[in-house]
This record gives C-alpha cells, structure tokens and sequence, in this order.
C-alpha cells in the first residue's frame, strides 16, 4: 500500500507543478480538469502522509526493541500499539478515499422534477422539491436556473427543469433519483385527511458535447409560440423550442429562455443529459444484473423517501433512515441524508472491493 501511496503523492507534486505552468492557464478547460483533480486528492494526500509518516515511526521503534534496554523496550511496545491503532483508522479511511472515482461526480446535473399522483397536491409537492434543491444549492454558493417549467395557477408544478452548476453537484445529489411520497393534509382538503401523493425526482449528469455527438440529421426541431405569463417576447414571436430525437424518441421542450437561440441551446443540454443518462442506466442495469445496489440503482421509479408532515418525519427506505427535521429538509437542509446515503454507497462498493 506505501508504494501506492507514494506514487500518489509524486502525481499530486506533478499536479502543482502544472497549475503554476502559464502554457497550462491559458488552457481554461485543461486548467479546470487539473485543478479539480488536485482538488479531490487533496484528503487522499494528506491522509498518506499521515499513514506513511506513522509506518516509518513503527519501523523506527520496531528497530529499538533489539536493543537491551528491557525499560525502553517497554515503552517503544506501548507506543507501537497505539501507532499501529491509529495506522488502522487512517487505513479504513484511506480504502473508502480510494475506492474508484466516478468522473460524473464533479459534473454540473440538469434535475428534473415531476408530480406524479395526487393531482393538485402533487403539483404542490414538486414545487416544494424544487424549493428544496434550489435552497441546497443556494446553502452549497452553486448556481441555479430554472429551464422549463409546467405551472399550474395554485403555485405548484406539473414539470419542472432545473440546471445546477457547482462543484460536486451530481456527487453530492446522485441519490435523489426516484419517487418522493409525501403524507400531509393538503391545502386543498376542507375535511382534515391526510393524503398520501407523490412526485419523481431525476438527476442527470449535465452532458457536454464531448460525452455525446449530436447528428442533425437525428433531431426534429419545430418552433411555436411560448405560452404562459412572460416579457414581450412571450406569445408574441415563436421562440419556444421542441426538440425530437428521431432514433429514439425522446422529447425536450425549453420556452423558458427569451430568444429561441437560448432555448434552442438549452433544450439540446437537456437532450445530451437524457441520453447520457439513458447509456447509463443501461450500464447500470447489466452490473445490477451482477450484484443488489440498494443505493445507486438508478431506477426512477423505485420509491425512495417519504416525507411524513403530521409526524414530522422524513423516512429514507433504501438504507432504512429516518430523522425528525422534516423543516430543516424542507428548507435544502439535506446533508444528513446525503451523508448517510453516500456512507450506505461507500461500504456497499468496499464489500465488492473485497
């Protein structure tokens, strides 16, 4: 494992060397790739010192047990347990630090939010979502914009596309892909009773040209008139954009955007990302094949959370947590659950490791 580490370490020195190189800062996209490289081994290197430094202290102290002073020897004993104690924390944390990288993890995400059952309520429920990720991201400095929207007159929404740029975004949002159950009394309900509704989360790795070749000769592209409240432009020149990708089918609208060039570039994002996304979960799908992932299926119709209002509660049933913040959540307070997914994920992947 040292010399693993070693060769780690003499990378990361390599990676320092590069950002002060001026021919590499006059690259923005090459610099990014190095910094944000530098950056996620940044825990990984200084937890390998440690492990290293600690190791040739164990050596150190292994050679004084040849001595003859039985006193001495004593001591070093004592303090090589309690090296050798910390040796193996830092070695549990550098085998979760070191489990393989998932490229995606530092990408922006597009996150789309539908209502699913329940109606009106539903439509409530997405737009608590959307308040939900929109305020994460807002406590996490990320920015955020809404792509295209389906709303309906009581504040709520039947679809809604969002786009979240920052770092780690889709590492540290990955696992709310799926179906969100809520249990209240709706606004609308004059009788008191609880409902039960739903609405389906997807989180998408934001794809770049370089993921996926678009070919014109595969998009169907029709412009109308944008509906719904808006500037001058809405309803008055067609700037809305439908995008038909003909070999499979998919389907992206954007009105949200004032000219069509800006909601013609918007729906094409979102069209790269679905079909990223749909390679993906075909990956996925053949090495679940393989193994149980009860974290990271992928699987957007699996339920997944319930947020439970009467009691307060908000139940996560991949990994069997519940905690009792459920306005904390509300208001993108959401780091307890992604922590505790993304430890569920972690030892999921150390046991196939081993």
């Amino acid at each position: 494992m040292i010399d693993k580490l070693q060769e780690l370490i003499l990378h990361f020195e390599d990676l320092e060397n590069q950002m002060i190189d001026p021919n590499l800062i006059n690259n923005q996209n090459k610099y990014k790739e190095v910094t944000r490289e530098h950056r996620r081994l940044m825990p990984i290197i200084d937890k390998s010192k440690q492990y290293i430094s600690i190791h040739n202290q164990i050596s150190e102290d292994e050679s004084i047990l040849e001595e003859e002073d039985e006193e001495l020897k004593k001591i070093v004993k004592d303090e090589i347990d309690d090296l050798k104690s910390e040796a193996s924390q830092i070695e549990d944390a550098l085998k979760i630090l070191l489990l393989p990288h998932d490229p995606n993890d530092d990408k922006n995400i597009i996150l789309e939010i539908r209502a699913g059952t329940g109606g009106d309520e539903a439509a409530l429920f997405a737009a608590d979502l959307y308040r939900v990720y929109s305020r994460f991201a807002e406590r996490n400095k990320w920015q955020y914009k809404v792509m295209e929207s389906n709303p309906i007159g009581i504040g709520g929404y039947k679809e809604l596309i969002m786009a979240i740029s920052g770092d780690g975004a889709y590492g540290m949002l990955k696992f709310e892909s799926g179906v969100h159950r809520v249990q209240r009394v709706p606004k609308t309900e004059t009788s008191g009773r609880v409902h039960t509704s739903a609405a389906t989360v997807a989180v998408l790795p934001e794809a770049e040209e370089a993921d996926i070749q678009l070919v014109d000769a595969d998009l169907k592209i029709d412009t109308y008139r944008a509906s719904g409240a808006g500037g001058q432009h809405v309803n008055k020149t067609e700037s809305a954009i439908r995008i038909t990708h003909i070999p499979t089918g998919l389907v992206v609208t954007c009105q949200d955007e004032t000219s069509q060039h800006k909601n013609k570039a918007a729906a094409l994002k979102v069209l790269r990302s679905r079909l990223l996304a749909a390679e993906q979960e075909q990956l996925a799908k053949e090495r679940a094949a393989a193994r149980k992932d009860m974290v990271s299926t992928g699987d957007r119709s699996a339920k997944i959370r319930t947020y439970n209002f009467p009691q307060g509660r908000i139940t996560d049933h991949r990994i069997n947590f519940t905690a009792f913040n459920l306005d904390g959540v509300m208001d993108g307070d959401i780091n307890e659950l992604i922590n505790n997914l993304t430890l569920a994920d972690q030892q999921l992947k150390l046991t196939e490791v081993v």
